[in-house]
């Protein structure tokens, strides 16, 4: 009798579990195919490649991923873990960590995009000897990692380096994003001597973002203020809440002060802004990828109704506005112009909006549909007039009438300043 329930008991656990198995199974099956068919199959930034020889499909990789929840990014195919969703990874790592074999690795770029990257070593320095990079330009995007970043390259400096002598500071750091931030915290916890350049304001890249744009971030630790418990919130809290950490911390940031160059000085290095010189002993990169903005090319694009950012997309509202590209700060901005009352339209090239969050697709797929937004994939820009923008779509051209044009084409990577200093860029093709 105890034999028949054991045996009851276990049949029923066993009829569970391969139940979930299959589950999990269809639903990444159903996910992966959405992804070849939709052509979203290359990844914005780093993602995971799965070692199948040494996977064991336990499935901590799925669990720990925390998009997840909201979309199937990890998936479980023939027992094997696998990305069945590439667009919607943005690089959190936690599939990595929680891996107990050891099968997955984390990669930029893929084998038809490679992802152009400088070369740094695993304790962030750059081989300019002294001179560390961190944040997004290393390719860390994601708030949480460039965070994580910033800190940990900080504490390698204050390792590995040695301290300025006299009057030399110890760490100049470039950009108050959100890497510099965290860098700039760390130096005041480790007691250094150290200055913080930002061309702009503090936040950075975030300090650039449409107004009202909803930040995706992960609880991250900032040195000084502690555990940053923040998933989901907007662009002027996030930036609320790190003006609010700068307050009580008494950190100085040299706003509105861009680094023009630096050299060799010795055994350190001299920074020179547009405002000073600055001798240090070492230097932390950390700015955006960004660089100068990636222009069209176009005959008319020197006009003044040409930006290549959007900032507040009520003052277009009633105007006819043209936005160009296909990344996340493309669709967010045409879908906030059509949600302002802009009669809007995008251009994009490609066939197919790959680089862009699902929750940004879904915005401009509800705008296309609403007749509020005019969706052109397959087009480029050829002129730029006064009242028009003409364009070729298909083959054919296409007149628009337009009073702006926001070009969100991405950013030239800052490669003739990085080689100025010495440091050498590689383009990873699915490479660690």
């Amino acid at each position: 009798m105890e034999y028949a329930v054991y045996s009851a008991v276990m049949a029923i656990c066993l009829a569970w579990y391969f139940g979930r198995r299959y589950s999990l199974q269809r639903t990444s099956k159903a996910a992966a195919r959405d992804s070849v068919d939709g052509g979203l199959m290359e990844p914005a930034s780093l993602h995971p490649i799965v070692d199948h020889a040494k996977c064991i499909g336990c499935g901590s990789c799925i669990k720990a991923c925390p998009e997840q929840p909201h979309h199937v990014v990890m998936g479980m195919i023939g027992g094997k873990a696998d990305l069945v969703s590439p667009t919607l990874c943005i690089g959190h790592g936690a599939c990595r960590t929680a891996c107990p074999v050891d099968a997955i690795t984390l990669v930029f770029g893929s084998e038809r995009r490679g992802v152009e990257l400088p070369r740094v070593t695993p304790w962030f320095e750059t081989n300019v000897s002294g001179v560390f990079v961190a944040g997004e330009l290393g390719g860390m995007g994601l708030i949480r990692n460039a965070i994580e970043q910033g800190r940990q390259a900080i504490d390698q400096i204050v390792a590995r380096r040695p301290r300025g002598k006299g009057e030399q500071l110890d760490v100049v750091i470039v950009g108050a994003g959100p890497a510099g931030f965290a860098a700039a915290l760390g130096s005041m916890e480790k007691k250094l001597r150290f200055v913080v350049v930002e061309q702009e304001s503090l936040g950075g890249c975030v300090f650039q973002y449409p107004r009202g744009k909803i930040v995706m971030t992960q609880p991250a630790v900032l040195p000084l203020a502690g555990r940053m418990n923040i998933t989901l919130t907007t662009k002027e809290q996030l930036l609320a809440y790190w003006e609010d950490i700068q307050r009580r911390t008494g950190l100085e940031i040299r706003q509105n002060e861009r680094v023009e160059a630096v050299t060799r000085d010795g055994t350190g290095f001299v920074v020179r802004t547009s405002k000073a010189e600055l001798k240090t002993a070492t230097v932390l990169l950390a700015v955006g990828r960004r660089g100068t903005p990636r222009k069209l090319g176009v005959p008319g694009e020197e006009a003044s109704k040409v930006v290549y950012r959007l900032i507040d997309p009520t003052q277009y509202t009633g105007q006819h506005v043209l936005v160009v590209g296909g990344g996340d700060s493309a669709l967010e901005a045409a879908a906030s112009l059509a949600e302002a009352g802009a009669s809007a339209a995008l251009s994009y090239r490609g066939d197919a909006f790959q680089r862009a969050k699902a929750r940004n697709r879904e915005r401009v797929k509800s705008a296309s549909a609403a007749g509020s937004l005019k969706v052109m994939l397959k087009s480029e820009v050829k002129q730029i007039s006064p009242e028009k923008v003409a364009l070729i779509q298909d083959g054919q051209e296409v007149a628009l009438r337009n009073d702006a044009i926001i070009v969100n084409a991405g950013g030239i990577l800052p490669t003739e300043f990085l080689k100025k200093i010495g440091i050498e860029v590689e383009t990873k093709w699915g490479t660690a």
